[in-house]
């Protein structure tokens, strides 16, 4: 799968990345969401009996809050719309909202299929499921409104991940390879690729990490941040074009 990647590179603008700062990141956070907001990153994690929703100081990495999910739950992708923090679950058709000041469930919403990643623009909540599309949900009751095929000319993109709206495009990492894909959520159209392999070094690996997965921006001062699942770092990164 990951040798096909190159070759999408053809037809659209690609990118590599410099590193601008590194951040310390909880080695033992499977990290499924990240968003940043109001000066804070909120951060959700996966794994049975290990899965979290937390906020987090971006500059030292420490856990403010934390909200423990019951290990029946693998958890999935978050994002922070409002006065409220969604967050999706992998396989248990059951998603949460949880209060942004209190720090506290709300209630759940339902879906079919997986749960993967989740983001949102201001007006509507991107889901991903593991496959080439995307849902497009309305708020706050997430009912479901269409359906986004995300492509790079006729070949359809699977594997969307984690997600994050940015400046009128969706970034999504592609699970099991170093790349991140931009595309337009009006018609799924591929605006870009994203190369972000080399992050880690080997003495970070010395340890067991995972994939890429977790996307988050500042808005107000146009950082674009990135770690990954059970990563001791998470960057704030420069697109470079190539």
């Amino acid at each position: 799968m990951i040798s096909i990647w190159p070759f999408l590179l053809l037809f659209v603008a690609g990118y590599g990345i410099r590193i601008l700062h590194t951040y310390p990141h909880d080695r033992t956070a499977f990290t499924q969401g990240l968003e940043y907001h109001d000066g804070l990153l909120y951060e959700g994690t996966g794994l049975n009996g290990k899965s979290t929703l937390r906020v987090e100081r971006l500059e030292t990495g420490e856990v403010i809050r934390q909200v423990p999910i019951s290990s029946e739950y693998f958890g999935e992708g978050i994002t922070v719309f409002g006065n409220r923090i969604f967050q999706l679950t992998w396989q248990t058709h059951v998603g949460f909202v949880y209060g942004l000041q209190a720090f506290r469930p709300l209630g759940r919403f339902s879906y079919s299929g997986e749960g993967w990643g989740l983001t949102n623009d201001g007006k509507y909540v991107y889901m991903s499921d593991g496959s080439a599309q995307i849902r497009c949900l309305e708020p706050p009751s997430l009912r479901e409104l269409r359906r986004i095929t995300v492509h790079d000319g006729a070949r359809q993109i699977p594997m969307l991940n984690e997600l994050e709206c940015i400046g009128g495009e969706i970034y999504a990492n592609i699970w099991q390879t170093d790349r991140i894909v931009r595309f337009r959520p009006s018609d799924g159209a591929v605006t870009g690729w994203i190369d972000a392999s080399g992050l880690l070094s080997e003495e970070d690996r010395r340890e067991p990490v995972d994939v890429l997965n977790g996307i988050a921006y500042d808005a107000a001062k146009k950082r674009l941040f990135v770690t990954g699942k059970l990563w001791p770092k998470l960057f704030e990164i420069q697109l470079v074009g190539r």
